[in-house]
This record gives structure tokens, C-alpha cells and sequence, in this order.
């Protein structure tokens, strides 16, 4: 592997991919949009199919190009994928309540500032319609071919040639970006900073993926209780559900903590 490999993508060349990635959704929308009746597809399972061919490509392009493997992004450690996962799934799920109750206090705040319009409205009830492609794409595409992307392609360039928190940083910015609206910019940035935390300690993008498709469940699973009951979940917690899950996720930030950090201290590698 050559040095324009090994640092490929830089930040701009990773807001290039992205740009490829948006324009290659756009035209195979619009390619399957007369064929999709045709093929028996409804609008979710062409946004599905149109998700996975779009990132698909993106993924192998840059994949070929700095010939990492299958196996290495996703899991570049020599810690076993079991023991990465009893060790750090547990207090990764303990971070969701809290990530879930700031999210939706963010979001608040923001709607009273810039609020939701009709247009808007409907793209995000479309996300979490309920229906079996959406739940696939919402819960288990989107986690996966994200961290593929975000974590095991630019945040692994990134940490290459930046400083650890200007990589992790940039990561995260661009996984905002991506999202395309300042409703979701704001959990996606964030969030990413944990999200590239993670992996950057861990070297896997295992935990990544588990605390992505959590988190996604979790919103999708609360968007169907408000639209069955019609009352937002998140609004009626009180100050016992917020001290709840602050002990949880103090709690699951301590053992992270102590599990990665304290593991590069001790042998220079995570988990």
C-alpha cells in the first residue's frame, strides 16, 4: 500500500465520497422510479434497495481502492469478536436511555426555533413508517453501511493523518453533514464524537454498529408508541427518568473507560 493509499480519504476527498454517494441516490431514484411499479417495489423498498446499491458502491470504491479487507474493517483488533462484545455491548446499552432523553431535548429546543415543515414533517414520518423495509433500513441498513463508511473508512483514514480528536471531529462533522438537515445534524454529530470514540479505542466496528442500531430502534420504537397513543414517550419523563438514566449511562461510561482506555495503557491495544 503506497502513502496516497494509506491516507485516502482526506477530508475533502471523504466530502467528495459523500457527494458521489448523495448524487448515485438521486439518480437510481430516479432510474427506479418508473420501474419500481413495474418490479412490485413500494416507496420504502426502493429507498432500501436505493440505500444499499448507492453505499454499496461508495464502500467497494474506496475499499479496492485502499485495499483494506472485510475482515479488517471491521474488525481490526486481535481481541476475539466475543469478548469484544460481552465486554462492551453491556454498558454501550446503558448509554441509549440518556442519548435518547438529550436528543429529544435538543430537538425541542430547535423546533421552537426553526420549525418543522410540512414537507419535513413527512420525510421524517417516512423513516419511521411502519413497515418492514423501513424497519430494515431504519435498524439494521443505515447502523451498518454508516459505520462502514464513516467509521471504518474515513475515521480510519483520518486517524492516519490528523490528530486523534481533530480525525475524530471530522468524522463526526461529516456524518452530520450527511444527514441534511439541522434536526438530525445535531444527534449525528454528537453522537458520531461517541460514535468515533468507540472506535477509536476499540478498533472494531462492531460496538459502533451495536450503539448505532440501538439508538435507531430505540427512536423508531418511541415514534411508533406517539403514533399509537398520539403523545410523545420522551415527553412525559420526569426528573426520577432523568436521574435513572444519567447512574446508567454514568455507570456505562465508567466501565467503557475502564475497559478501553485502561486497556491501551496497559498493552497499547483496546479491549
Amino acid at each position: 500500500m503506497n502513502s496516497s493509499q494509506a491516507h485516502f480519504p482526506s477530508v475533502a476527498q471523504a466530502a467528495l465520497l459523500l457527494l458521489a454517494n448523495f448524487l448515485l441516490q438521486y439518480a437510481l431514484l430516479a432510474l427506479l422510479f418508473d420501474l419500481r411499479h413495474f418490479a412490485g417495489l413500494t416507496e420504502d423498498q426502493t429507498q432500501a434497495l436505493v440505500m444499499v446499491l448507492a453505499n454499496g458502491i461508495v464502500l467497494v470504491s474506496a475499499m479496492h481502492y485502499s485495499r483494506i479487507r472485510y475482515g479488517e474493517l471491521m474488525h481490526a483488533t486481535k481481541s476475539s469478536v466475543s469478548a469484544t462484545l460481552m465486554l462492551l455491548l453491556p454498558p454501550i446499552l446503558l448509554l441509549v436511555p440518556l442519548v435518547l432523553l438529550l436528543d429529544h431535548a435538543l430537538l425541542t429546543v430547535v423546533e421552537q426555533v426553526l420549525p418543522l415543515s410540512r414537507w419535513e414533517e413527512q420525510a421524517f414520518s417516512s423513516m419511521v413508517a411502519g413497515s418492514l423495509p423501513a424497519v430494515i433500513a431504519t435498524c439494521v441498513l443505515a447502523p451498518v453501511l454508516e459505520e462502514m463508511l464513516f467509521r471504518g473508512i474515513l475515521l480510519r483514514a483520518f486517524l492516519n493523518q490528523y490528530p486523534r480528536w481533530a480525525a475524530i471531529f471530522y468524522s463526526a462533522l461529516l456524518f452530520g453533514a450527511a444527514h441534511m438537515n439541522v434536526y438530525q445534524f445535531l444527534l449525528a454529530l454528537w453522537l458520531g464524537v461517541l460514535l468515533s470514540w468507540l472506535y477509536e479505542r476499540s478498533r472494531s466496528l462492531l460496538p459502533c454498529i451495536a450503539l448505532h442500531a440501538a439508538v435507531n430502534t430505540a427512536v423508531y420504537v418511541l415514534e411508533q408508541m406517539k403514533a399509537s397513543q398520539n403523545q410523545p414517550f420522551l415527553d412525559a419523563a420526569d426528573v426520577s427518568t432523568w436521574l435513572a438514566a444519567l447512574a446508567a449511562a454514568a455507570l456505562g461510561a465508567f466501565v467503557l473507560r475502564r475497559v478501553l482506555v485502561g486497556s491501551n495503557r496497559r498493552t497499547g491495544e483496546a479491549v
